[in-house]
C-alpha cells in the first residue's frame, strides 16, 4: 500500500472515529500532496509524499518557535500535536550516532575537506537520509566535520 492510500485510508478512520483534530490534521497533509500534484501535473510517489511531509513538520516547528516566543502556547501545542500525526507517516528515524556515521563515511568517501566540498557530501547523503533525518542537523554535522 502505497503512503497516499495509507493518508487516505486514515482520514477514513479518522472520519469514522469522530476525532476531529486528527482529521484536521490529516486533511491539511492531503491538500498539500493534492496542492503539489496539480501544481507539477505529476502523481506523487512516496519519497515525494515523504518530502512534502518533512516540509509541513519544517514549517510547524518554525510556528511552534513563534508561538511560543509570543508566549501562545495553546497553539504550539496544537502544532506539536500535528507534527506527531505527520511524523507517523515518516520512516524510522535514525539515532544520532548512525547520522554520525554516515556523515563521517560520507565525508571520507567524497574526500571533503573544506566547505567548498559540503555540496558533495551533502549530495550523498541526501538519498539515504530522505525521511530518516533532519536534514537542517544534518547539515550542521556536516559543517562542523568539515570545519573540524
Amino acid at each position: 500500500m502505497s503512503l497516499k492510500e495509507d493518508i487516505m485510508a486514515d482520514m477514513k478512520a479518522a472520519m469514522r472515529a469522530k476525532e476531529q483534530s486528527r482529521l484536521t490534521t490529516i486533511r491539511m497533509l492531503q491538500a498539500a500532496v493534492q496542492r503539489r500534484e496539480v501544481d507539477e501535473r505529476i502523481e506523487l510517489d512516496d519519497t515525494q509524499v515523504i518530502s512534502v511531509i518533512e516540509k509541513l513538520v519544517k514549517q510547524s516547528r518554525d510556528a511552534i518557535v513563534q508561538y511560543e516566543k509570543a508566549g501562545r502556547q495553546e497553539l504550539a501545542d496544537k502544532e506539536k500535536a500535528d507534527i506527531d500525526v505527520w511524523q507517523s507517516y515518516l520512516p524510522e528515524q535514525l539515532s544520532e550516532q548512525e547520522i554520525d556515521s554516515l556523515v563521517a563515511s560520507a565525508i571520507s568517501e567524497t574526500g571533503a575537506i573544506t566547505m567548498k566540498d559540503m555540496g558533495k557530501v551533502m549530495g550523498l547523503l541526501k538519498p539515504k537520509l530522505q525521511g530518516k533525518a533532519d536534514m537542517g542537523q544534518v547539515s550542521a554535522k556536516i559543517k562542523a566535520g568539515l570545519s573540524g
